[in-house]
């Protein structure tokens, strides 16, 4: 597995992470042995780095992890990313007070059994909490007072992040990157690897999409925000499929299936890509330890070729960026 060193975080993560979304719900239901064996395969392939928030199945997500951590010798060389914010009912500005951080990061710390969180960032909060400078100020106090170790912010666009970037003691941004969703490449990873602060390409699959398994009638569970979000009416569109229109997808992911080498899955192409682009982290989930280990694997697998890179890039604007680039 190879890994990134970021500065601002003090340590290194290895470059395939595992998202932990899934453990808590949204997905379809998995139960609580799975979830342990899935973080288990994960970490003996050589995954470093877990990415929960207190949202994802009411802090089960977060619980699952503190069980796998405490069932670890080698816990203290995991890192383990949370997040908060997305509790706040209704989730405007104003709820976002430090302490409500307080009140959050207490939570987490308690669900996930450790005395201060690796790293916690902020859940696509409001654009105005991340344009307002208390917000930052109530970060670093998090951070003096030792509930935090880190502190990074999750956005949904790019305008976000650049914003953000230059935020004393920011240690991460986690934003939607992957083949369908390019256009953090044309600035922000590049601006946050110089400044040392660790880019997170989350929905790294556009949802299942790039595993190319799906097909224009595959349907699911009605617990599935595959389901539930497709016109963004839980949450912000962009996190389903990563904004594209399924079936658009369905046919772009066909053309990306077809450059797969041999020996890969579609879903290691797409994550080779991800770890060839310059992230410090992706964080594809799992249902299964098959899957928890194949993404895993990722870590190992050689450079794609430029012609391949190239024909990714095609499809990306032949097809997907007219749906995605000017949203986020």
């Amino acid at each position: 597995m190879r890994t990134s060193n970021v500065s601002r975080l003090g340590r290194s993560i290895s470059e395939i992470g595992l998202g932990c979304w899934q453990l808590g719900g949204d997905w379809g239901d998995v139960d609580d042995d799975t979830s342990l064996a899935i973080l288990e395969a994960a970490a003996d392939s050589g995954v470093t780095f877990f990415d929960t928030a207190d949202v994802y199945g009411d802090g089960r997500s977060e619980r699952a992890v503190g069980a796998f951590l405490a069932s670890r010798d080698d816990a203290d060389a995991m890192t383990v990313a949370t997040k908060m914010g997305r509790r706040a009912n209704p989730h405007v500005k104003e709820a976002y007070t430090l302490d409500a951080f307080r009140a959050w990061t207490d939570r987490s710390r308690e669900n996930l059994g450790v005395d201060t969180l690796d790293l916690v960032q902020l859940h696509c909060p409001p654009t105005e909490v991340l344009f307002d400078p208390t917000t930052f100020d109530a970060l670093r106090t998090l951070h003096d007072e030792g509930r935090v170790r880190s502190w990074g912010v999750s956005v949904e666009r790019v305008d976000e992040a650049l914003h953000v970037l230059d935020e004393e003691g920011l240690a991460s941004i986690q934003i939607i990157v992957n083949v369908f969703r390019r256009k953090p490449l044309e600035r922000v990873i590049g601006e946050a690897s110089d400044k040392g602060v660790a880019i997170i390409a989350r929905v790294p699959l556009a949802s299942g999409l790039l595993s190319g398994k799906y097909d224009e009638a595959t349907t699911f569970p009605e617990n599935d925000h595959r389901t539930y979000n497709r016109q963004g009416e839980a949450f912000d569109v962009g996190e389903t499929f990563s904004g594209v229109p399924f079936e658009v997808g369905v046919r772009a992911a066909r053309e990306v299936a077809a450059l797969t080498p041999v020996g890969w899955t579609t879903a290691q192409l797409a994550l080779r890509w991800l770890t060839q682009s310059g992230v410090a982290t992706t964080i594809p989930g799992a249902r299964s330890v098959e899957q928890a280990r194949a993404n895993a694997a990722v870590g190992d697998l050689p450079m794609i070729d430029e012609a391949t890179m190239a024909e990714l890039a095609r499809i990306y604007h032949d097809s997907i960026r007219e749906h995605v680039h000017t949203q986020w």
